[in-house]
């Protein structure tokens, strides 16, 4: 067990931990009741030593952390980033780089997707996690030796499945396949949250563009008095009674308090007032502004090609040993099924030689796809022209 809880022993231990060509990264944190995570503890472990960061230590300077999560000699591995960046982003306006995703780095290596960080402990380490002290509350003090046992153990069996990981991939000439996703993970774009573009998670609910425009105008104010109020968005106003206001775009308190979902007593707040004032923003706004709502789904012939896309996505990455949500996405495939250059990740780079040229002969007629021993096949035209025409020489013999 060690717990570090004074400034000269962290910034003393990242001097240390800098000279190491990586570091594994966890964070502990709790966010139910703000909008921003609070970090409890944040462990670091070396190929020598691992420790636990008391986050919440009196005094704590995390400077000498932050400059270890900048150091470009040092890779900083971890196990489903994302989280754990947003709270260095949020504390420290910097992403740690260079970066090694190891949740990523598995679906590469054929995990499937998302593996949780305990299977893949358990694969590869051998190892079953005791997970009693997974849901405890790390804001309180003192941490109990359980805790930081718990803790210090996720980086320490992350060094061994990195180095499992890592060497796999450079053996199949596969580690150039991280960099788009190590791209998107280390970008700023990914952990600022803009009120303007707060909409666009729910933009497929938007019929028409007076739907979207009171829809952008809501969810910005509502971003905005969560960051504000560093409260979860749910507890400013919910997502389901988010849309429901925006689509019925109520000009008064009293149509407002009349939505059956509406919290009652909420139109004649402050809130109330503020949420019917971005009602009128919205419907005061220029449709020819405004984003252009996506197209519905396509059906038809549209529909069937992305189904066969699908069945060869599925047989390519089943073949390659990688998960299929790494070589593409159904909103690409519905994009690759109407335009053969379509500007998507399937269409460039590895995943284009693995799968996106394929998927464009399918459309054509020059690839098929067929069943031998249960298994779905790939069949190039020649191969199926020439197989045609050894049976028509077979039955004229």
């Amino acid at each position: 067990m060690s717990l570090v809880t004074d400034s000269g022993e962290l910034a003393a231990l990242c001097q240390t931990f800098a000279k190491y060509p990586y570091v594994t990264v966890d964070t502990e944190f709790l966010r139910e009741t703000t909008f921003w995570p609070k970090v409890c503890v944040i462990q670091l472990a070396c190929e020598e030593q691992a420790v636990a960061i008391d986050a919440l230590a009196e005094g704590l300077d995390l400077t000498p952390f932050f400059e270890l999560m900048a150091n470009p000699a040092v890779v900083k591995v971890f196990h489903a980033a994302r989280q754990d960046l947003e709270i260095v982003w949020h504390l420290a306006k910097m992403i740690p780089a260079p970066l090694f995703d190891t949740q990523v780095a598995a679906m590469v290596c054929g995990y499937g997707d998302q593996i949780a960080y305990g299977e893949l402990v358990q694969s590869l380490c051998k190892v079953t996690i005791d997970k009693s002290s997974r849901f405890t509350d790390w804001s309180r003090r003192p941490l109990t030796d359980a805790q930081i046992d718990y803790a210090i153990a996720d980086v320490t069996h992350l060094r061994e499945i990195y180095k499992a990981l890592r060497q796999r991939m450079e053996r199949t000439g596969r580690l150039h396949w991280l960099s788009d996703e190590m791209a998107s993970l280390c970008s700023q774009d990914t952990y600022e949250q803009r009120p303007d573009r707060a909409w666009e998670r729910y933009a497929h609910r938007a019929r028409k563009p007076r739907d979207l425009a009171v829809l952008i105008e809501l969810a910005g104010w509502r971003e905005h008095e969560a960051q504000t109020r560093d409260v979860p968005r749910s507890r400013v106003l919910k997502d389901d009674i988010l849309t429901e206001v925006a689509l019925a775009a109520p000009r008064t308190a009293e149509t407002l308090g009349d939505l059956r979902a509406f919290p009652r007593g909420m139109e004649r707040s402050r809130a109330g007032a503020e949420i019917l004032a971005a009602i009128e923003r919205g419907l005061a706004r220029d449709p020819k502004t405004l984003p252009k709502l996506e197209r519905e789904r396509r059906s038809g012939n549209g529909g069937a090609t992305v189904e066969l896309l699908k069945v060869l996505l599925r047989q390519v990455a089943e073949k390659q040993g990688v998960a299929a949500k790494m070589i593409a996405t159904t909103d690409e495939l519905e994009l690759l099924a109407a335009d053969d250059n379509a500007d998507i990740p399937a269409l460039k780079g590895w995943r284009r030689e693995l799968f996106g040229a394929k998927a464009v002969q399918l459309k054509h007629g020059r690839l098929a796809l067929t069943v031998e021993n249960n298994r779905v096949v790939t069949l190039e035209w020649h191969d199926a022209q020439d197989e045609a025409e050894n049976a028509d020489e077979a039955a004229a013999e």
